[in-house]
């Protein structure tokens, strides 16, 4: 065996240097870790989004939006809307939207909403490979909305696909759908289906919309502006409703039999000058102010109701309502232009408004705003004496003067050549002596009590009614109807007497609902006897004057008392008041003007309680007894 150590041994042989790798197994790894990176970071990347990033409930989204305000007549048809400043926004349930405007909705916006996971992975991809834009399917438009981020980014896209994920876990897709469709705009100042319906066709939101209309709207999210035939065309509409139709037909909710048969409704569409949201009459207009004003008393401010896009229940009966409309129009139609008027009915029992019709002219509120009663503020004086025991039947012999609290009135004579009448003859003459004397002998806080017993309320926007300008004094002018009061309110004390002494506060207001239905404030009935809280004394005086004040109105009992307010110191009236009722209704009428002056109708006829509005007073109450009575 040969030794290694052996001198004599040959030299071993060199050792072998290993080969170098392939530089291929190099590039491997690379890219193998650039693959782990790639799909790793966005991982981890959409990992801590997840937990970091917060979406929005749909309620509390909708919750911070001010929605439109809906006002009802007392038949629960609409009387007009209150549009918040982003536009007009109702809010409508899931089951209440059309199932037709559903299917319509996402087979154009997001056809594999129901089984996706916030978003179309194609549509996902797609928007990743162009930078920005597309891929937006049903949740993430919510989210873009709710979020209020409209950035064409990358990142902004991201964080849309992260939350889109994120709440379709956490919530249903009927509560998502729900809360899209309710925040989307449909153009024209409006968002969510309701209001859309009614911009564009003028009708309520229900089943009877039909596939064509469902179309229409569902074509209109994409771009309102433009899609919108008004802004547009109608040919440009025309287009985009194919498109949506085509898709419903190829999405199977429309077989192509029915899609044949169907046709662009161009025809029903109105024109935005005839569905502005918003738009209302200036008599709406009074209506809406006065709801405003009550319901702001009772705890519900416009922010609240907006908040709550809650419904509120008026009590004006749209036919009423109409009537009082009509008649004002066409009785002062060819009268001076100066010539106003205004006209409220009251139901007695209730104090429900039925009728509110403050002018059509302009803002200004003529049913609203005090004036002079004149001898229509007699009834008051005679319910304070009737109330200490005086009769109406006891002839008096009228004064041809009276000193009354530092004023002294001068009258003629009123009574005849029999030099005596009754209260009741003095009240059909419209005698102003005998009461005069009668309010001197009850004393002026006596008479301020009866008016108040009746129904005139204490204070009008903090002003106390019944007084001189400085809230304390009573003057001599109550005795002569010189303290100014609205028609409302006289309406509604004169109601007491309609109503057998039974006085009811008049209001305008009767229930309030939140967006479920769900009656949050109803108004309390606050009927009681008028005198003193007795019911027989109350009937008793009531009754007295209901006899006082009888005229016949065909084949209806009525009372009726006309007045006028003395214009300065001459022979003519500034304003004249038709006042009166059945047991149905109390209404009131004024006719006047702007400002003070003589006031002569088109034949250059002096004004009297008992030519325009008697006439106005007969002609509406005529109307309005015709049919049934109000709810």
């Amino acid at each position: 065996m040969e030794n290694p150590d052996d001198a004599t041994a040959p030299e071993s042989e060199p050792t072998a240097i290993p080969a170098p790798k392939p530089k291929k197994r190099r590039w491997r790894r690379i890219v193998a870790w650039s693959l782990g990176l790639l799909i790793g970071l966005p991982v981890v990347a959409f990992g801590l989004a997840y937990v970091l990033l917060d979406v929005r409930s749909p309620q509390e989204v909708l919750a911070d939006l001010d929605k439109t305000v809906i006002l009802q007549n007392a038949d629960g048809s609409e009387l007009l809307k209150v549009i918040p400043p982003g536009g007009d926004r109702q809010f409508v349930p899931y089951d209440a939207v059309p199932a037709k405007l559903r299917d319509a909705i996402i087979a154009t916006e997001d056809p594999t909403f129901w089984d996706n996971e916030g978003f179309d992975p194609t549509g996902a991809l797609r928007a990743l490979v162009t930078g920005v834009g597309g891929g937006s399917g049903i949740t993430q438009q919510y989210i873009k909305k709710s979020t209020g981020d409209d950035d064409a980014t990358l990142l902004r896209k991201f964080n849309e696909l992260v939350l889109a994920t994120k709440i379709t876990q956490q919530q249903t897709k009927k509560e998502i759908f729900e809360s899209y469709v309710n925040i989307i705009s449909f153009g024209r100042g409006t968002y969510g289906p309701a209001s859309a319906m009614n911009a564009y066709f003028g009708r309520k939101l229900d089943d009877s919309m039909t596939w064509s209309e469902a179309a229409f709207l569902a074509g209109m999210i994409q771009s309102p502006s433009v899609h919108d035939p008004f802004a547009s065309s109608h040919e440009h509409a025309r287009k985009r409703w194919s498109y949506v139709m085509n898709k419903l037909v190829t999405r199977g909710y429309v077989n192509q039999a029915e899609a044949v048969t169907m046709a662009y409704p161009g025809d029903a569409i109105q024109a935005p000058s005839e569905t502005r949201a918003g738009r209302v009459t200036y008599e709406q207009y009074h209506v809406k102010q006065q709801v405003l004003a009550e319901l702001e008393q009772v705890g519900y401010p416009l922010d609240r109701l907006r908040g709550g896009a809650m419904k509120v229940e008026t009590t004006i009966d749209p036919r009423a309502q109409a009537e009082a409309e009509k008649v004002v129009k066409e009785r002062l139609r060819g009268q001076p232009e100066h010539f106003r008027a205004s006209l409220v009915a009251v139901e007695p029992g209730t104090g429900a408004i039925r009728a509110y019709n403050g002018g059509g002219w302009s803002v200004h509120d003529y049913a609203g705003t005090p004036y002079g009663t004149g001898s229509v503020f007699t009834p008051f004086i005679l319910a304070a004496g009737l109330e200490r025991g005086v009769k109406v039947d006891e002839p008096v012999k009228p004064p041809g003067k009276v000193d009354f609290l530092g004023e002294t009135f001068e009258f003629p004579d009123q009574c005849g050549e029999a030099g005596k009448c009754t209260l009741r003859e003095a009240m059909g003459r419209d005698a102003q002596g005998p009461f005069v004397d009668l309010a001197k002998k009850l004393g002026a806080e006596a008479v301020r009590n009866g008016a108040r017993a009746a129904g005139i309320p204490e204070t009008v926007d903090g002003a106390v009614t019944l007084r001189e300008k400085d809230g304390f004094l009573i003057g001599p002018g109550i005795a002569v109807g010189r303290y100014p009061l609205r028609p409302s309110d006289v309406a509604g004390a004169y109601a007491t007497f309609a109503a057998e002494g039974m006085r009811a506060t008049p209001h305008l207001v009767s229930k309030i609902r939140d967006e479920n239905g769900e009656v949050v404030w109803e108004r309390p009935q606050d009927k009681a006897p008028a005198f003193k809280g007795d019911e027989a004394l109350s009937r008793r005086i009531a009754g007295t004057i209901s006899q006082v004040l009888a005229s016949g109105q065909k084949d209806r009992l009525a009372a009726l008392k006309t007045g006028a307010f003395q214009y300065n110191e001459t022979d003519d009236n500034a304003g004249a008041w038709a006042v009166g009722y059945t047991p149905r209704l109390s209404t009131a009428v004024w006719v006047g003007s702007d400002e003070p002056r003589r006031m002569r109708d088109a034949a250059g006829q002096k004004l009297t309680g008992g030519t325009i509005p008697a006439d106005l007073w007969q002609r509406f109450m005529t109307g309005v007894h015709q049919g049934p009575p109000p709810r």
